[in-house]
């Protein structure tokens, strides 16, 4: 059944590429050297800019992403500083915090400088994350999500599809995830960078509506099912279809280090679908 109304979403990279982990997945690992922007900071005009366009067009979740495996001393005052200053210049946008894994006191200090979420993917099945990363263990993953429960903040994550994983993996990582009772579920399909050890992304577009459809039937008290990275590249012009099959959310404009579509684009696809937007959490 097609949701009737979508909640858009927008993530701000304000840390690029400077990450040590090994995630055979990310580009902004400094040690596969792909060709992307790298910065430690950006500028808060820029974040404001940023933070206003999302909001302008229908957006009402604003995520702060950092490239580190977790929070810093320097990374939580600056997600902090910077998600004060958003609050006060974008009042309407709910503000999401996505920063690696993070201990519950540092939740909380997010959780008072205004963060009303917390992002922390899973990626995949706790089986098949050795192959895809080494330098850190899945199981740092799901007890950073536990704290966010713990927190009171909402959790948000989700995984990573066609990264070579079993049709096992999937359901494993989609059965973890529905046990932490998240309410926001963002799916990503693999978008490969030639600096990756990885395959290219091997699914169709068939199989990504399915997982799609999985997702749902799996995780059906989450609120929200996400299409996020790589929906442009894995479904093309058959973008409109995922949301007969489950999905009810999707990230508009760019992500962390592609490109997304013209937010207006999206927009118009909503409006010929007859689809309204979100106006409320």
């Amino acid at each position: 059944m097609i949701n009737e109304k979508i909640f858009l979403c927008s993530i701000c990279n304000i840390n690029s590429g400077t990450c040590n982990e090994d995630c055979k997945f990310c580009s902004q690992s400094v040690r596969y050297k792909a060709d992307i922007e790298r910065y430690k900071q950006k500028p808060l005009d820029a974040i404001l800019q940023e933070a206003k366009e999302a909001r302008a067009h229908g957006a009402l979740g604003f995520c702060l992403v950092t490239a580190d495996k977790g929070i810093t001393e320097k990374s939580l005052k600056f997600v902090c500083d910077v998600a004060q200053a958003v609050s006060k210049e974008v009042p309407e946008l709910r503000l999401i915090a996505c920063n690696g894994t993070a201990t519950l006191e540092q939740l909380l200090i997010l959780k008072e400088s205004g963060i009303k979420a917390y992002n922390h993917n899973l990626e995949t099945s706790k089986d098949f994350y050795s192959k895809i990363c080494t330098t850190h263990p899945w199981q740092e993953r799901y007890e950073t999500c536990q704290n966010v429960n713990k927190a009171g903040l909402v959790l948000i994550s989700g995984g990573i599809f066609g990264l070579g994983e079993t049709q096992e993996d999937r359901v494993s990582m989609l059965e973890s995830l529905r046990s932490l009772n998240p309410t926001s579920v963002p799916i990503n399909f693999y978008h490969h960078n030639e600096a990756l050890e990885l395959e290219p992304n091997p699914l169709t577009t068939d199989e990504a509506l399915e997982l799609i459809k999985l997702t749902r039937e799996t995780i059906p008290h989450a609120q929200r099912i996400m299409v996020a990275g790589g929906r442009e590249l894995m479904f093309g012009e058959r973008q409109n279809e995922i949301f007969a099959y489950g999905a009810n959310s999707i990230v508009i404009g760019n992500y962390l280090t592609t490109n997304g579509r013209v937010m207006s684009k999206d927009l118009e696809m909503l409006k010929s679908l007859n689809l309204e937007v979100a106006k409320k959490v």
